[in-house]
């Protein structure tokens, strides 16, 4: 029940402050023409074996202790999971997310969560919702589909949804510290957690740029999650691991909760600084929102699966 609480205070917070919103409307951002290229979907780069700093830079209590950790060698799609590698898992397998069970169950507290963006024009903030008709097949609620969304990050899927894939994708999730390991490799500027996100006016991911939750002026492109590949990869050839959306971890973090790591587009410099690869969070393993995806790992002794490219 973590995130359910979790998402009805942030609607509270919001709509507490919401007095002290802007009056000007808010901007309309174009939706980027961008995204990797269909050859480069489902791809893998090879992590090598290493030493890192686990927690460097901790800002949040959860982040410490720091400590040195070694990781073996391992192999990291150098994106997040797509909706149309699910799409095609879906078709393959016949299989129903966590979220879609339990509104076909009609269970109380079905679907998924979902983040409304500010309304300027009616002076709100923005507000999480638990929708009764959210899924990643309609990912901002009823109304919406995949339609032009292929390259999306897949969201509105639990621990044991994205686990499910990994296997028929012939992989695995991450574990907190393989996912950490790899970011961190992937700095800009190894001496700043943050220089993932930003550096300067450089902005290097899909994060929340403005004051959070009433305003994203959506200087990045986005003011949702981005198709993968829209930034830049990082060192190691890896998108979108800061920012965009969070992603999932096999790591426990406490009773019936998984880590999460990454940060996504909620993440701003006054509220969820998470955008650092120190960052980590706990999420229930059965419950979704539309600011999750996930990506997945091989090992390098039995990459073998099912290519999850695009048919």
């Amino acid at each position: 029940m973590m995130m359910r609480r979790a998402l009805f205070a942030a609607s509270l917070i919001a709509n507490s402050v919401a007095a002290c919103a802007p009056t000007t409307s808010e901007p309309q951002v174009p939706q980027a023409t961008c995204g990797l290229a269909s050859d480069l979907i489902g791809t893998f780069i090879d992590v090598p074996d290493g030493e890192f700093t686990k927690g460097a830079d901790a800002v949040y209590r959860e982040e410490f202790p720091t400590e040195t950790r070694t990781v073996s060698a391992f192999r990291l799609q150098v994106h997040e999971v797509t909706n149309g590698q699910f799409n095609a898992f879906i078709e393959s397998t016949g299989y129903v997310t966590d979220a879609e069970k339990s509104i076909a169950d009609g269970r109380l507290g079905a679907g998924s969560a979902l983040f409304t963006h500010p309304d300027l024009e009616r002076q709100s903030g923005g507000v999480w919702t638990l929708d009764a008709s959210a899924t990643w097949r309609t990912p901002q609620g009823g109304g919406s589909d995949l339609t032009g969304r292929d390259l999306d990050p897949v969201i509105h899927v639990s621990q044991r949804d994205a686990a499910a894939y990994a296997e028929w994708a012939g992989g695995r999730l991450p574990s907190e510290a393989e996912w950490e390991y790899a970011a961190s490799l992937g700095l800009p500027n190894p001496a700043d957690q943050a220089s993932g996100a930003h550096d300067g006016d450089t902005v290097r991911a899909n994060t929340w740029q403005g004051v959070f939750p009433l305003l994203d002026d959506g200087r990045d492109g986005f003011t949702g999650p981005a198709p993968v590949g829209c930034f830049e990869p990082d060192r190691i050839g890896l998108h979108d691991m800061i920012g965009n959306v969070w992603e999932w971890t096999d790591t426990p973090f406490g009773d019936g909760t998984a880590t999460i790591k990454g940060g996504s587009f909620l993440c701003a410099d006054n509220f969820c600084r998470r955008y650092r690869p120190a960052a980590r969070q706990p999420q229930e393993v059965d419950f979704s929102t539309n600011h999750i995806g996930f990506r997945i790992v091989r090992d390098i002794e039995t990459d073998s699966g099912p290519d999850p490219g695009p048919d």
